[in-house]
């Protein structure tokens, strides 16, 4: 995307351009840890699945971004990870003291961010729902989490990114919604490094 295109593309479109180096990083880093080569492997994808998550919970219920986004406090997945967690007989991993939101203190451009990239790993999701159920998993069993919406996946996406698009923010806004969804994509790394090191 050049500079130009860059500055009048929906936000959406900019976050996807803008966080693309930092998202790919991630993704190599994920597929290197080979979290679907077995249930000791899911576990541990599970537990980083919980831990970005438990950081996210806070904003799901914040009317200020109900107001702004459809479905919000629906599109909570933490519930549905604890549930996988349980059905593997897996721990919920102890909270690191390093969460970044807390309910009465949200500030919405950060918030944004890092909605856009748990509501885009959502999207993404349908691979590794394939991959969990070549271990035997499912909606039903340990991969509630990554079963796509009953209203389809792509659907869903476009609700909210839709949403997204249609906020008026200022420039300064955006830079921040950017940055949010970095510092997500690299908290997302970093439980990756701790839970598959």
């Amino acid at each position: 995307m050049t500079p130009t295109e860059t500055m009048t593309a929906p936000l959406s479109q900019r976050l996807k351009s803008m966080t693309g180096e930092t998202h790919d990083r991630l993704d190599r880093r994920i597929m290197a840890a080979e979290p679907f080569a077995d249930i000791a492997n899911y576990r541990r994808f599970l537990a980083v699945q919980y831990a970005f998550h438990r950081d996210l919970d806070a904003l799901y219920a914040d009317p200020v971004l109900a107001s702004l986004l459809p479905d919000l406090s629906a599109r909570n997945r933490l519930e549905r990870i604890g549930a996988d967690l349980a059905d593997l007989d897996a721990p919920v991993p102890a909270a690191d003291g390093t969460a970044p939101f807390a309910p009465g203190a949200i500030e919405l451009p950060p918030a944004l961010g890092w909605l856009y990239v748990a509501e885009g790993s959502n999207l993404g999701a349908a691979f590794l729902y394939k991959a969990a159920a070549a271990l035997g998993l499912d909606g039903d069993r340990g991969a509630r989490h990554l079963a796509g919406h009953p209203d389809g996946r792509a659907r869903h996406w476009r609700a909210f990114t839709g949403a997204l698009d249609g906020l008026s923010l200022s420039g300064a806004e955006d830079a921040r919604v950017i940055d949010g969804a970095r510092a997500a994509f690299t908290r997302v790394h970093a439980l990756v490094e701790r839970h598959f090191a």
